[in-house]
């Protein structure tokens, strides 16, 4: 099993902004040194706590002081960009960073983005199909392209000058493109068999319930026979929020504090839900009241928060529920202890991926 990193990031709205970017840059820098294999980073427009509104962007920053991590978008909302804009900003993002890039993309999830783009009530996963075929009909064509859809047209036949470069489009760095990704969020995600026999790879989101995350296995597994793969659970990337440390007490305390990092990352994501209609997908048993899902239940039922060994067994078992994956995705939360984050970071390194990975035979 791989280790891997993924973050929304999720900061209090109190904190100041330009410490938290430095420390969600430090965070990746970390993982390159532990030798985590991948790490993808979200984005928002709109959101004071979800505060990277380019996760592209930060990436490039990243591009010339990582070595060996790969990095990848966590998603590209593709309905709140143009897709010609993204086709051009994710080529180059893949040449800076010599095909270290993973194209990770989405319709978004939240819902101020949505209606700041104007697209709150529209047919966002229309718009997110159509801008992935677009972004790929731009790399794998010529110019002039003529590209025509619902939602855009891209054409340069009026002004190419293709002698000057005018028009012309820059292809990625791999060919044909960059591996593409997409996260699931919800129990049975009907899309990842679309996903998946498309030859995308899928991410299991860290807020889902063990069960939830087992029913995305049937449809990963379909969608690949369906390209006519033998299914690969070596494909599949399921993240979880863990905290690691040297001892019980701090564990429990720093993982499982209503007030502390985590608590505040799964009170944004439940209020967030809710108000979305969504706070179903939190429930292990859908009998459950609303009003029992509650921050602490979250804490209880979606944190690993331990020892070394406490986590290990816990992430065995948790593999035992949802089946075999390929890559863990480590989740970063919020810095509220600098030191204890970073030696988490370090514990999950350097001790639990070679005990896990010892009791998996692998």
């Amino acid at each position: 099993m791989k280790l891997g990193y993924f973050t929304m990031p999720m900061h209090p709205p109190g904190r100041n902004y330009t410490q938290t970017l430095k420390e969600d840059r430090e965070a990746i820098l970390l993982a390159d040194r532990l030798g985590f294999a991948e790490a993808f980073i979200g984005e928002h427009i709109s959101d004071h706590c979800e505060s990277i509104p380019s996760c592209l962007s930060f990436i490039a920053s990243l591009a010339h002081t990582t070595k060996n991590i790969r990095l990848g978008s966590g998603t590209v909302n593709l309905p709140n960009h143009h897709p010609a804009e993204v086709a051009a900003h994710v080529a180059m993002i893949d040449h800076l960073l010599e095909g270290r890039f993973i194209f990770g993309i989405g319709p978004g999830g939240l819902r101020s983005d949505m209606e700041i783009m104007g697209n709150l009530e529209r047919d966002r996963t229309a718009m997110f199909l159509e801008s992935i075929d677009q972004i790929c009909a731009l790399w794998a064509g010529e110019p002039p392209y003529n590209i025509e859809g619902k939602f855009w047209n891209i054409s340069t036949a009026r002004t190419l000058m293709a002698e000057t470069g005018q028009g012309v489009f820059v292809k990625p760095y791999q060919l044909p493109h960059p591996p593409i990704v997409v996260t699931a969020s919800s129990p049975g995600a009907k899309g990842l068999m679309s996903a998946t026999a498309r030859g995308w790879a899928p991410i299991s989101a860290n807020f889902l319930q063990p069960g939830g995350v087992a029913t995305h296995w049937p449809g990963i597994a379909e969608g690949q026979r369906l390209a006519g793969i033998q299914p690969d659970w070596r494909t599949w990337r399921v993240a979880k929020s863990i905290f690691v440390a040297d001892d019980e007490a701090t564990a429990k305390r720093y993982g499982r504090d209503v007030n502390g990092a985590y608590g505040f990352y799964f009170w944004n994501i439940l209020a967030k839900r809710t108000s979305a209609n969504q706070r179903g997908t939190f429930k292990r048993d859908p009998a459950m009241s609303d009003d029992a899902v509650t921050v602490e239940y979250l804490l209880d039922t979606l944190v690993i928060a331990g020892t070394v060994n406490h986590v290990v067994d816990e992430i065995l078992q948790f593999r035992e529920t949802i089946g075999p994956f390929g890559t863990l995705l480590y989740c970063g939360h919020d810095w509220v202890d600098p030191a204890l984050s970073r030696r988490s970071m370090e514990l999950m390194a350097n001790e639990v991926m070679p005990r896990l990975n010892r009791a998996l035979g692998e």
